[in-house]
């Protein structure tokens, strides 16, 4: 019974703040609006908290060492909750974005921290179950996120977006303090701080952080901006590599951790899978109401039946990590999320509601039976001791893959569809006879029914066309990306659990 009530209080940190990072999305152009802002001010709302959050994850497992784990999880549940009441009262887009670089420094403890104590509470032989719960709060906060926050901005104020944490926060505070408990190899250290590494580590993920978000906004390396962040951001993160690895006495990133074979190789099937995910989960409601006309709504119905699968799949994928070789569901899970991009690789502009219905949900099914057994080989040798530093590094290369997909997505659709309009433009002319035949039935057609000119009407489509391939082409990119990560398979070693929660490893 105590097992569950730690699951419960773990969980609702991690949902509220997962979901934060995409309720803002939808309610942009209401603040936009309200606060009489420009689209490149108004966007620095969200980049402001991804960019917080960003910087603090990795150093979760530091900052519980020097604080103690349970009053870190219960100063950061507070401060974010605080964060968000600050946010709602906010009078000017200044103080919003100020306010929420603290509720992103505040969020940013809650992923990392809530999953080493999940898996402490578990034995290892059933991690599957515990990845299985912690999954679906990863999985679902993005896809109910856009769905939220549009219906509270459509239907009360923008505010209410961040008023909604603060009772979900006072009880997850409440149920901390009751149920959460340091074990004795937890208890808090005094350690020298690592002031180099934390500044080091500040500008590299602050930097590529903003580099991700608003590359594809300021034309990437045709920007002074891009460029001088994307060399402050590699030349500070290979000297953190440096200093932590050789230099720092108590270093604030335990690096070390990537020695570990399944370590190393079950985080980079996790980043390529957060590249599938963020990257889906962005392109499908773009294409889905800018080429075919759906409203949020309905766009949001899509989304829907994925999350139905979701919560039948997850607690299925547990028990089968629990019980067989977890790499087995594994290359199920990495197949069947790369044929569903694929699917959407196809997708046409005369596609009806289930075909867009079919492969988001295939997505969803592969994403349960990747997550689960993923997370069981990633920590399966990493000591209890150390799980507080190991999920905090296994958090931010999510984070990381979700960002670097939606910006390779964004700049693919964009680059693809100019090259394509430029292509198909070339045969609008008027020595092309398909072009005539169809410009003289329009012109016949539109002379009683519309304003438009038959050949405006005409190059809407066209740039509708585009836009379609170039959005085929970067899924079909997400999904050769994902299906290669089948040969990372050959490197993780299978866990063989021993009573007392002892591990073997077999390939």
């Amino acid at each position: 019974m105590k097992r569950f009530w730690i699951v419960l209080t773990v969980m609702l940190p991690t949902f509220i703040e997962i979901l934060d990072t995409t309720i803002n999305n939808v309610a942009l152009r209401h603040i936009q609006g309200d606060m009489s802002a420009g689209t490149d001010e108004s966007t620095w709302v969200i980049t402001s908290y991804l960019v917080a959050n960003a910087v603090v994850i990795p150093m979760a497992g530091w900052l519980s060492r020097v604080f103690g784990r349970k009053n870190y999880l219960i100063f950061s549940i507070g401060l974010f909750t605080f964060a968000s009441f600050l946010c709602g009262i906010s009078w000017n887009l200044s103080s919003l974005i100020f306010f929420r670089i603290l509720q992103g420094i505040g969020g940013g403890g809650l992923q990392p921290i809530s999953q080493s104590v999940l898996l402490e509470s578990f034995p290892k032989h059933q991690y599957g179950k515990a990845m299985a719960i912690y999954g679906m709060g990863i999985i679902l906060a993005p896809i109910f996120g856009p769905m939220i926050g549009g219906w509270i901005a459509d239907n009360f104020s923008w505010r209410w977006i961040y008023y909604i944490n603060i009772p979900i926060g006072v009880l997850s505070i409440l149920m901390t303090y009751l149920v959460i408990e340091d074990p004795p190899y937890l208890k808090r250290e005094k350690l020298k701080i690592d002031y180099p590494g934390i500044i080091l580590l500040s500008f590299g993920i602050g930097c590529l952080q903003i580099v991700l978000d608003k590359g594809e906004r300021e034309d990437w390396f045709d920007s002074n901006f891009i460029v001088t962040l994307s060399i402050v951001s590699i030349v500070s993160l290979i000297c953190f590599v440096w200093w932590e690895l050789k230099k720092a006495e108590h270093p604030v990133v335990n690096l070390k951790l990537f020695k570990d074979k399944n370590f190393f190789f079950g985080n980079m099937v996790m980043f390529f899978t957060f590249v599938n995910l963020f990257g889906s989960i962005i392109l499908l409601p773009l294409y889905l109401q800018n080429l075919m006309g759906y409203t949020a709504f309905l766009a949001g119905l899509v989304l829907g039946p994925a999350g139905l699968v979701q919560l039948l799949a997850f607690p299925i994928s547990g028990k089968i990590a629990d019980r067989l070789n977890p790499k087995i569901p594994l290359a199920f899970g990495i197949l069947m999320c790369a044929y569903s991009t694929y699917l959407m690789s196809l997708f046409n502009l005369q596609a009806d509601f289930w075909s867009f219905v079919y492969p988001r949900a295939v997505l969803a099914l592969g994403m349960a039976f990747v997550i689960t057994p993923l997370a069981v080989l990633t920590v399966a040798y990493v000591p209890k001791e150390k799980m507080q530093d190991a999920t905090p590094l296994s958090a931010v290369i999510r984070n990381i893959g979700g960002s670097v997909g939606t910006a390779i997505v964004t700049t693919i659709v964009s680059q693809r569809s100019q090259f394509h309009q430029f292509r198909l433009v070339e045969n609008l002319t008027p020595y092309d006879i398909s072009y005539q035949l169809a410009l003289d039935k329009l012109n016949e057609y539109l002379s009683v029914r519309s304003f438009l000119s038959p050949e405006a009407v005409i190059y809407r489509e066209l740039i509708r066309q585009a836009n379609s391939i170039a959005f085929n082409e970067a899924f079909w990119i997400l999904s050769v990306a994902m299906i290669s990560m089948l040969l990372t398979l050959l490197f993780l070693k299978r866990p063989i659990f021993k009573k007392g929660g002892a591990t073997d490893a077999i390939h």
